[in-house]
């Protein structure tokens, strides 16, 4: 029986399995970097180890750190959780060998399945149907698009599209540094890319007396990066064959190599319906919810129950209903996907189940992955609970650093997804029509910003006599403030006068605005509340919820919620960058430098550096042709969002 349970992870999947241990009366210890050391997966452990450092590569990555950990708080047992260890053979050998029980796969299985070259090589002798590997040598223009896959890892690390033969070799080279940058580990390999797959994986768990279960499938086709946006169970649109045989193909990749525990096995379905193996990861996947909600099933309790022996039933429940599952990021979609950091002020989407990493008021920093939370909606048909999500997202309350919330709103909300139309190339295909800024003549921004200004005169106080909190009992020149929408940047000028007959706001033609009181309009110079603002635009009551932290404004309605920052009176004129600039859009470490020195000419478009950030790459590139007058970058420097990186004098 295991007693006392060592989680080798952090964020989310930590306190996801802190909760089922709870709940078995396991009891908890935790680990934790510096920049965790408030995190609230160690607050909520019964006890918590700290990993000197920050980076993962010192803490949640050193095995040897995190064995010695569980002997030193005195667990008997390690959960590796998902990503950093849970995948590593030598690492589950290590825990075994200090006298821990291991929750995963016997190590020999993760083993087998670690190179995506060798697990394919294992896949064909079982019969499991797969695409035939290219040599990078031999591609030809018949072969494209050809896709570019690191060996070793996942997450989308190391994973390159080519659709053009000149680009190949430079892709095979990008591909390589990231992979080894990433995982140690520089080999890939090429395969053809099958434009319209869809993402289609079974979840497996098997126990050490033989019995293997495979809980239905899930469809992962929505992502960005060749990393899992939104993910559903069942997969839709699957006819009972094409179910059967992929049901019979994971069980045998799993007999295939003596599986025991959580696994999942993935694979692409053509747009003709065809399997192909695509990996095994040795894990519990991240978007797991979604196959515990319609099984009824808690898959930590069951890694847990079959590290201690126990057997499985002959079969696993049916299934019963759907269930949608959206990964809420800290990340800007519309501009290259950046992650973005910053105190995370709210984090409330109630109605929904929510498996969250951070908390209201904790910070977001740059050192891991930069997923919040996971939101999962259930319910009798698809179309129910994705409607369910859209909703609860909407009506969110989520405060802090810029998220991908809206985009998936927009994506739940796209007819081909409410049709079941989706493939791996989805949010590509899509990204302009779900990142696309609100249109000029959609009132609802001018309308948030209208009530951000009545909730910020409410919030001054009274100074002189006939004026209470901003308020004007008498017809004066109008109130005046500006707001720039976040993150696109929009200025919106709102000018009002409150007036004996109420409020006058420039370019509304039907507005008035209540109390907080229902029917009763406002009384000048009285009740002006700074967190709620009610305005009935034409005969439509509408209720706005105004929270400001420092110079930004949170205005949440039902409709979703309006980002500002309020602009002073008086810009600084100095607050400019020299032209041609390339500041960094984040803060990351810079891991690589073009070959290129101060006086070469560039291209537009040209890569110059890459920065690194929260598990992510991304190329900083000229923004126009010209001549390279400075570059501040090197290999491992560490910078924060808005330094200066390079700067490019456009013309000769």
């Amino acid at each position: 029986m295991i007693r006392s349970l060592l989680v080798a992870n952090r964020a989310e999947i930590a306190r996801r399995i802190v909760r089922t241990c709870r709940d078995l009366g396991i009891a908890t210890v935790a680990v934790h970097s510096d920049a965790d050391a408030d995190a609230p997966h160690a607050r909520e452990a019964d006890a918590a180890v700290r990993l000197s450092g920050d980076a993962p590569a010192d803490t949640y990555l050193r095995g040897d750190l995190l064995v010695k950990a569980a002997q030193a708080a005195g667990a008997d047992a390690v959960h590796p959780g998902y990503g950093f260890l849970s995948e590593h053979a030598d690492f589950a050998r290590a825990v075994r060998a200090a006298g821990l029980v291991w929750v995963g796969p016997p190590p020999e299985a993760m083993e087998a399945m670690a190179s995506k070259t060798r697990a394919k090589e294992i896949m064909r002798k079982a019969g499991v149907p797969l695409l035939d590997p290219l040599d990078p040598a031999e591609v030809a223009a018949g072969d494209l698009p050809v896709l570019v896959k690191a060996a070793a890892g996942g997450g989308g690390r190391g994973m390159r599209v080519v659709r053009e033969l000149a680009a190949l070799p430079a892709e095979l080279d990008s591909a390589r540094a990231e992979a080894a940058s990433a995982f140690g580990d520089g080999e890939i390999f090429v395969e053809p890319y099958m434009e319209g797959a869809r993402h289609v994986e079974v979840q497996v768990l098997a126990d050490t007396h033989g019995t293997v279960w495979t809980l239905g499938t899930r469809d992962c086709s929505l992502q960005r990066r060749h990393q899992k946006v939104i993910e559903e169970a069942p997969a839709p649109g699957l006819d009972a064959e094409l179910r059967r045989a992929l049901a019979e193909s994971a069980a045998n990749a799993a007999r295939a190599i003596g599986y025991e525990g959580a696994g999942t096995v993935e694979f692409l379905v053509s747009s003709s319906g065809r399997a192909y193996f695509l990996e095994m990861n040795t894990r519990l996947q991240v978007e797991h919810p979604v196959t515990e909600e319609i099984h009824g099933l808690d898959l930590v309790a069951l890694q847990l129950r079959i590290a201690e022996g126990e057997r499985l039933d002959a079969e696993p429940p049916a299934a019963r209903g759907h269930a949608v599952e959206a990964r809420l990021y800290a990340e800007d979609p519309a501009r290259d996907w950046r992650p973005q950091t910053g105190i995370l002020h709210r984090l409330e989407i109630p109605g929904l189940r929510v498996d969250s990493g951070p908390d209201g008021g904790d910070a977001i920093g740059v050192h891991y992955d930069p997923m919040l939370a996971k939101v999962i909606a259930v319910a009798p048909t698809r179309a129910e609970a994705v409607r369910r999500l859209a909703h609860g997202l909407e009506r969110a309350r989520i405060h802090g650093p810029v998220t991908n919330r809206e985009l998936l709103v927009r994506a739940l909300r796209h007819p081909e997804f409410e049709a079941g139309r989706m493939d791996t190339g989805f949010l590509e295909r899509h990204l302009s029509e779900l990142t696309a800024e609100t249109s000029q003549n959609d009132e609802a921004a001018p309308l948030a910003a209208l009530a951000a200004a009545l909730a910020d005169a409410a919030r001054r106080p009274a100074t002189v006599a006939g004026r209470l909190g901003g308020w004007r009992n008498v017809p004066s020149q109008p109130q005046l403030r500006s707001y720039r929408a976040e993150p696109d940047g929009t200025e919106h000028e709102v000018r009002y006068r409150l007036t004996r007959d109420g409020l006058l706001a420039e370019g509304f033609s039907d507005v008035r605005l209540l109390t907080a009181e229902p029917g009763r309009d406002v009384a000048p110079g009285r009740d002006a509340d700074p967190a709620r603002v009610v305005l009935v635009v034409a005969g439509v009551r509408r209720t706005f919820e105004v929270t400001a932290y420092g110079d930004r404004r949170y205005v949440d309605t039902p409709r979703g919620c309006h980002v500002f920052t309020a602009l002073p009176r008086f810009p600084d004129p100095t607050a400019r960058a020299e032209p041609g600039s390339l500041l960094a859009p984040m803060p990351g470490t810079v891991v690589r430098v073009a070959e290129v020195a101060v006086g070469d000419r560039v291209e537009a478009g040209q890569p110059l550096l890459w920065l690194e950030a929260m598990k992510m790459e991304h190329r900083v590139t000229a923004p126009a042709a010209g001549v390279l007058t400075a570059l501040h970058a090197a290999p491992g420097r560490q910078v924060e969002v808005g330094a200066l990186l390079a700067v490019v004098a456009a013309g000769e």
